[in-house]
C-alpha cells in the first residue's frame, strides 16, 4: 500500500464514523484549492499484539521516522510523533494506553479483548483503519472503562481508526488565523473543545491547536445493543518556524493532553 492509498483509505474510514469532518472540510475547500492535512493521530493499547511497538514498523514502511516522545502521566498515556520522508505528507501522532496503570476491574475487561486479536493484523498498514478487531464489549463494560479512562472506553468500543485529521491552518489561503478558523467552524454549527481554552498553545511554543468536540454516532455493543457514543473529531493546527526558519514538526504535550478530551463523553465536566 503506497502513502496516497493509505491516507485515502484512512480518510474514507474516518468520515464514515465522523461525518461532521467531511462537512467541515468542505467549509475550507470552498475557499482553498487544497486543504492540507497537518497530521493524523491514532490510539492503541500498550498490551497485546497491537501495541505501539508492533504498529510503528508499518509507519517506517511508509517512510516515517520517530521524531519525539511525549508523556501524559495523568491519562496513563505515552506517544511518539513521526515525520515523513515526503515533506508534503502529514505528520503522525501514535499514542498508547498503559494498561497496567488501570484497575484490576478494567484490566479484566480488556484482557479477553487482547487474547482475541490476530497478531497478523499488525503486519499491514490497513490495521490503522481496521476498526474493532475484538468481539463487542457490553455497554456496561464500556461505561466502566470510560469512567476510569475515557481513552480506554473509546478504544474498546471503536477499535483502530484515525482518531482525527487536522487542517494545516498555516497552509490555508483563507482564513489565515486559528481564531478565524474556529469562528468559521462554530458559525457553521459545530461545537469546539474548550478544555483549557478553545485555542491551545501559543506562537512562542511554535504550535497553536484547536479541535471540535467528537462527532457522536450509534455503535453496536454486545447483545446487539446500540448506543450513541463519541467517535472522532477534526483538529486545526497552525505551526510556526523555529529560530532556524524551519517549520516546527513536533507537538506540545500540554496542548495535546487537552485535545485528547475532545472524545470525552462529558467534555465540559
Amino acid at each position: 500500500m503506497d502513502n496516497a492509498a493509505f491516507f485515502a483509505s484512512l480518510w474514507d474510514d474516518y468520515i464514515a464514523i465522523a461525518p461532521q469532518s467531511a462537512r467541515i472540510h468542505a467549509l475550507f475547500a470552498a475557499d482553498n484549492p487544497t486543504v492540507i492535512n497537518d497530521h493524523v493521530a491514532f490510539r492503541t493499547f500498550d498490551t497485546g499484539p497491537l501495541s505501539l511497538a508492533r504498529l510503528e514498523p508499518r509507519l517506517f514502511d511508509l517512510g516515517y521516522r520517530r521524531h519525539a516522545p511525549y508523556s501524559f502521566p495523568d491519562k496513563h498515556l505515552s506517544a511518539w510523533g513521526y515525520v515523513p520522508a515526503d515533506p508534503d505528507a502529514p505528520l503522525i501522532f501514535l499514542s498508547e494506553l498503559h494498561v497496567s496503570a488501570l484497575s484490576t476491574v478494567a484490566q479484566d475487561i480488556l484482557t479477553p479483548m487482547f487474547d482475541s486479536i490476530d497478531p497478523a493484523l499488525a503486519d499491514t498498514p490497513a490495521v490503522f483503519s481496521a476498526g474493532r478487531v475484538w468481539p463487542a464489549i457490553s455497554y456496561s463494560n464500556y461505561r466502566t472503562l470510560a469512567m476510569e479512562s475515557e481513552y480506554a472506553g473509546w478504544l474498546a468500543a471503536l477499535g483502530l481508526h484515525a482518531n482525527h485529521f487536522t487542517v494545516a491552518v498555516h497552509r490555508l489561503q483563507a482564513p489565515t488565523t486559528l481564531e478565524d478558523v474556529v469562528e468559521r467552524v462554530r458559525a457553521a454549527g459545530f461545537a469546539i473543545n474548550d478544555a483549557g481554552g478553545e485555542i491551545k498553545g501559543t506562537p512562542a511554543e511554535l504550535l497553536e491547536q484547536a479541535a471540535t468536540l467528537a462527532d457522536r454516532q450509534p455503535v453496536a455493543f454486545a447483545g446487539g445493543e446500540m448506543h450513541v457514543v463519541p467517535t472522532c473529531y477534526y483538529e486545526f493546527a497552525r505551526r510556526y518556524p523555529d529560530v532556524d526558519g524551519r517549520l516546527y514538526q513536533g507537538f506540545v504535550a500540554a496542548s495535546a493532553s487537552r485535545i485528547f478530551e475532545s472524545t470525552h463523553r462529558n467534555p465540559r465536566q
